[in-house]
């Protein structure tokens, strides 16, 4: 294979400069926009979580505002910081699809529950019936540890501009 130079005449034949002509082409199909390239980690990141639910470990990722987590019962959920939103994507060792939709500019996830740590327990609260339901075997101490890693690396401000409300709002 020849590479060729930027500055050398494009092998399409077109008579201009490599770097005028076909350059622009391919690094605009090889480019990745920051949105596909955060739903690309995010989806990692949430399979590798499963992967430990079904194996029935107990692990907390963190990747940006998101914290992810898997227990020894094979449960593992998906929680937003800024917003205090959760996502269970695991149950009992089972996979569950992940809610998340992708447009260029955003990346939505369907958030089923709201999620609050009090009195040293991860409670979760469904957006449908509006049921709190205590998780007793989330690894409540480490998800704090890394909520406060998370809030210490980013300015509330930046936190706040990370969530994008819809246009009509939850009830």
């Amino acid at each position: 294979m020849v590479k060729i130079g930027r500055n050398e005449l494009c092998p399409c034949g077109s008579g201009i400069k490599y770097k005028r002509c076909c350059l622009q082409q391919k690094q605009a199909r090889e480019a990745v926009s920051p949105m596909r390239q955060l739903r690309i980690s995010l989806m990692a990141e949430i399979e590798k979580i499963q992967r430990a639910a079904q194996q029935h470990e107990e692990t907390v990722r963190e990747l940006g505002v998101f914290v992810l987590w898997s227990n020894r019962e094979g449960d593992a959920w998906l929680l937003e910081i800024s917003e205090s939103d959760a996502v269970q994507v695991a149950r009992g060792g089972e996979v569950l699809e992940a809610p998340i939709d992708e447009n260029p500019e955003t990346i939505e996830i369907n958030w089923s529950h709201t999620f609050v740590i009090r009195d040293k327990q991860l409670f979760a609260t469904a957006y449908a019936d509006k049921v709190e339901t205590c998780i007793e075997t989330a690894p409540t101490k480490r998800i704090s540890a890394a909520i406060r890693r998370i809030r210490k690396k980013y300015p509330e401000e930046v936190l706040n501009q990370v969530h994008i409300n819809p246009p009509e709002t939850r009830p």
